[in-house]
């Protein structure tokens, strides 16, 4: 019997089998490669997304390791004298290639990426599957004068609508007081001539559903009053240049087979949306491209100082007011007749130029009026217009301040829909579409001070996210100096193809009942006319 207790009776051993050191090697180095490579692969794409970063570390280290400190502090003095110097002479040249560069590096490294994870995941928009948090991918930030551009890749299992919801969150989360969030591109591809440079546009304005653009407010550049553009040499249908966005880049309207829709209350700055227009259009105005139409509710307060820009022109009387719809309406089954078999597309010509109608208060057309066969009749022919006329060349402009049912009924006919200052947090979806306020178009909380007139979100039929715009203020004395310089030709001929006979729309108004004043709703006037007498 063993009297040490301690000591095991069985004692075993651990197999071990010797291997040759070669074959070692053979087994150790083939692993270490591979996870070196796998891990240099994994670091590229954040060695190039850091590029700037790495390659300032790396030559300040070689000039330290070579020369000492000295040199660092000699190399920063010159570096910021020629800054300096060209910021002095070349002002926007410096700000386009070294400032904002420098600050978008800046933003990017030390407040993005430094608390992207932890902002993602306080959000909730990280997801987690199979015991991994997948975070959306950081991949670019570009900086404006106001505004941080963020560009990411969303992780599968999400939409765009998830960061609408967050993006209060997120702006605050990133120290700034509103973020936007787009789903698609903000610029457009460039018209090019070269074939090669189309295929290269082709390959970078592809379709790229999974990348989102947040673009997060530093400042806010719209309060200041933005001076109305120089008329253009040459009037562009497909890019007139209206107002500046938040990022002070100049914002330009498509007009080509669209109507407008400009709602916003009193004093809110419609007139800067539709002279900025007629601004744009005046070359074409001039030359008879364009044949702007007019009609003025309000007894010509809002148009008449350019009256001379219009070919045809109604203020006082709903009579002429409809008469003038119901002709339009003829002109445009004329030139849908002559078109039939042609061409589905209107190309405006001075044959057969643009017709654009611009009407300035279109709810009094459409609830106000107590006459019941007048309101239908211009009903009708709005509706007739709209549904129609985008494609022919006769386009409608319509104002108004109040998106009562009437109005909100034609509103989805208006593919552009602008909306300024409104007056309740619902008057937004029912202008500008359900959901455009929780996207970011809080038109109720546009201050009502004069000097924040003319600011407003467009919302475009191909586009839901709405852009804020500042348009452009036209002075009184500009809109006498445009009216002179580019007026309306004096005589508007019919196309040569439309016969001399044409039927009279009914009901049309006499010379001796045409009253001068401002349209008001007939209980109005009765009223006004009872304590008259």
């Amino acid at each position: 019997m063993n009297k040490n207790n301690n000591v095991p009776l069985v004692n075993f051993r651990r197999l071990s089998v010797p291997a040759p050191w070669w074959l070692v090697m053979w087994i150790v180095i083939p692993y270490l490669l591979f996870k070196a490579t796998v891990w240099l692969v994994r670091l590229m794409p954040v060695l190039w997304r850091n590029r700037t970063s790495v390659t300032l570390a790396v030559l300040a280290v070689w000039l330290w390791h070579r020369h000492g400190w000295e040199i660092l502090v000699l190399f920063a003095g010159v570096t910021g004298a020629t800054v300096g110097v060209w910021w002095w002479r070349w002002r926007p040249w410096c700000e386009r290639l070294i400032v904002l560069p420098v600050l978008s590096w800046w933003q990017r490294l030390f407040v993005y990426q430094l608390h992207w994870r932890e902002a993602m995941t306080v959000c909730r928009l990280a997801e987690r599957f199979d015991s991994k948090l997948n975070v959306p991918r950081l991949l670019r930030v570009r900086c404006t004068y106001a505004t941080d551009e963020v560009l990411l890749r969303m992780p599968r299992g999400q939409n765009p609508d998830d960061y609408h919801a967050a993006a209060a969150n997120l702006a605050y989360s990133f120290g700034a007081r509103i973020c936007r969030v787009y789903s698609g591109r903000r610029d457009q591809p460039p018209a090019r001539t070269n074939r090669f440079l189309r295929l290269v546009d082709r390959f970078r304005y592809r379709d790229r559903p999974r990348l989102v653009w947040l673009v997060f407010v530093r400042r806010d550049p719209l309060r200041r009053t933005v001076p109305a553009f120089d008329v253009p040499e040459a009037t562009d249908l497909e890019a007139l240049p209206l107002g500046v966005r938040e990022d002070l880049v100049r914002y330009v309207l498509r007009l080509l087979a669209t109507h407008v829709l400009i709602v916003g209350a009193t004093r809110a700055g419609k007139g800067s949306v539709q002279w900025s227009l007629i601004r744009a259009l005046a070359p074409a105005i001039r030359t008879g491209l364009v044949r702007l139409w007019g009609i003025d509710p309000k007894g010509g307060v809002e148009l008449s100082l350019g009256r001379e820009l219009f070919s045809r022109y109604e203020y006082a009387t709903v009579p002429p007011m409809v008469a003038m719809l119901e002709e339009l309406v003829e002109v445009m089954r004329e030139r849908q007749a002559r078109m039939q078999g042609k061409t589905r597309a209107h190309t405006p010509t001075l044959d057969e130029p643009l017709y654009v109608l611009m009407v300035d208060e279109i709810l009094a057309l459409v609830a106000l009026l107590q006459d019941t066969e007048l309101r239908a009749r211009a009903k009708a022919a709005l509706a007739m217009l709209l549904t129609q006329g985008a494609g022919l060349g006769v386009l409608v402009i319509g104002a108004t301040q109040d998106p009562r049912k009437e109005v909100v009924e034609l509103r989805d006919f208006f593919p552009t829909r602008i909306a300024l200052r409104l007056n309740e947090p619902n008057h937004v979806d029912l202008v500008l579409g359900q959901g455009s306020r929780a996207r970011g178009a809080l038109c109720d909380q546009l201050s009502a001070r004069p000097s924040m007139r003319g600011i407003g979100y467009v919302v475009l039929d191909d586009r839901p996210e709405p852009e804020r715009v500042r348009f452009a203020y036209v002075t009184d004395d500009e809109i006498r100096d445009m009216a002179t310089t580019y007026a309306a030709p004096d005589v508007v001929q019919r196309p040569a193809a439309v016969p001399e006979q044409r039927r009279e729309p009914r009901h049309l108004y006499k010379p001796g009942r045409h009253a001068q004043g401002p349209l008001l709703p007939d209980s109005l006037t009765n009223l006004l006319d009872g304590e008259a007498a």
